[in-house]
């Protein structure tokens, strides 16, 4: 069967896609993982034979419902998993309204849920649905449990010093979009229409989100100029503009602003981490690793429900002696876990089911949609090139409207998808066979720059 999974932002979901792909083409089917402009295109041009659409999200917008309907009407089914998640927020209700529409779950053949908060949230809104909603958990989670730690090795920039990771979560204030643009495009997809609440909303968490990163730069320079021997790696949300960073904390010894790599190679290597309302929180405590909460003011706006884990720290001194001491306790062995239970305030928002990878379960539901139709084999050599046609029409307006910018308007580079590369792809495959114990043969192939196909010979 063909198996078409769509990629938004790279670093945070292209490691659990490939999971899902290569599991998937270990039991004979063909998969593509790609960005969206290549998937449709190749559906719309009928370069992709009928298959599975997997993509990250319903939202209701009139685009996004024409094109599942585009992609519906010929002979393709639509599979998805919200990457958003709501991780963030207590409870899904309103994340259920915003997120999904009765016809784009009419469009859809089959909607995951991370845990029971979605799935109980999504059954109730949309009950004419229930069947299609199915509680798997998530293959973002699966990859934080310590089966995985081999998976995600060192990254490359990893500091020599053992290092305390602050992951951000500032993209309203620091994002690569400015403010304004998002408030546009959030009003342009209807979401202030249909929770109008959330004009509020995203002011006063923009607020939050300045006087945060206000904070976090005093803390970040008192733990430099007093910490026992180790360095701090700071990495931006996809979404923020990682300059932004650099300019705040330059000149600070010993901090290191990094967006390179999975967060999750960044979690499973560091002694411990910082964040204020980021959903790193949840990861970090699953994989078993010190969590410091940093919370220096009363937040209106801030997401309350990751602030509820981990060592809760108020003011610079007090995280700069936590710190210290969780540093000091480890002796320099950035491996040393407790193992401690999954609290419950995790456990509700995902689903771990300890036999069983929700990858798996994913794949299994797959299968059960398989039919002759949606098993005809594509012409992926006519398709690559085809890809690499308008790769290269992309290239030339990208020349083209840095030399004329008067004329053609601004070039936005991809931040969300960066170019693939293809030995570093055949080498996260090689290590997910490995730690999945898969003997099948696989076939890796990069059809261009953000596609890939994967398939057995």
């Amino acid at each position: 069967m063909n198996i078409y999974i769509h990629v938004e932002i790279s670093a945070r979901e292209l490691d659990s896609k490939l999971l899902l792909a290569t599991l998937a083409a270990s039991r004979g089917h063909q998969v593509i993982i790609s960005d969206i402009s290549g998937i449709v295109s190749g559906i719309t041009k009928g370069l992709l034979a009928p298959g599975i659409f997997h993509t990250k999200s319903l939202t209701p917008t009139k685009k996004k419902i024409a094109r599942h309907q585009a992609i519906v009407n010929k002979g393709f089914l639509i599979t998805s998993i919200d990457e958003e998640a709501g991780l963030d927020i207590d409870g899904y209700e309103e994340f259920s309204k915003t997120r999904y529409s009765e016809k784009t779950m009419e469009q859809s053949s089959m909607v995951f849920a991370w845990g029971s908060d979605d799935e109980e949230a999504l059954k109730q809104d949309y009950s004419k649905h229930s069947s299609k909603i199915i509680k798997t958990g998530s293959p973002r989670a699966d990859l934080w449990k310590p089966r995985f730690s081999d998976y995600w090795g060192i990254p490359f920039l990893t500091p020599k010093k053992p290092f305390l990771l602050i992951s951000s979560n500032m993209a309203w204030s620091n994002g690569m979009v400015p403010f304004h643009e998002s408030f546009i495009n959030f009003k342009r997809a209807g979401y202030y229409q249909r929770e109008p609440e959330l004009v509020d909303f995203h002011f006063g968490y923009t607020a939050d989100n300045y006087l945060t990163t206000a904070a976090f730069i005093k803390a970040i320079q008192h733990l430099s100029e007093h910490n026992n021997g180790y360095d701090i790696v700071l990495r931006p949300h996809p979404a923020e503009n990682i300059e932004i960073w650099k300019i705040f904390l330059d000149g600070i010894p010993n901090v290191h602003v990094i967006r390179e790599d999975s967060i999750s190679a960044w979690v499973n290597n560091a002694f411990a981490v910082m964040h204020n309302g980021c959903t790193t929180a949840f990861e970090t405590i699953v994989s078993n690793k010190p969590l410091l909460t940093y919370v220096p003011y009363v937040q209106k706006y801030g997401n309350e429900l990751p602030n509820k884990l981990g060592f809760h720290i108020q003011t610079p001194e007090e995280l700069l002696k936590k710190v210290n001491t969780i540093f000091d306790d480890l002796k320099y062995d950035v491996k040393k876990n407790i193992n401690k239970p999954i609290p419950e305030l995790i456990s509700k928002k995902i689903f771990f089911d300890g036999e069983e990878l929700a990858a798996y379960k994913i794949v299994k539901k797959w299968d059960s949609l398989t039919s002759e139709n949606l098993s005809q084999t594509s012409n992926w050599t006519k398709f690559q090139w085809f890809l690499k046609a308008t790769n290269f029409k992309r290239t030339l307006s990208k020349v083209l409207k840095k030399l004329f910018p008067n004329r053609l308007g601004n070039y936005k580079e991809n931040y969300k998808f960066p170019p693939l590369n293809k030995n570093d792809i055949s080498k996260r495959i090689s290590s997910l066979e490995q730690v999945l114990g898969i003997d099948e043969k696989l076939e890796c192939k990069l059809l261009s720059e953000r596609t890939i196909l994967i398939k057995q010979p």
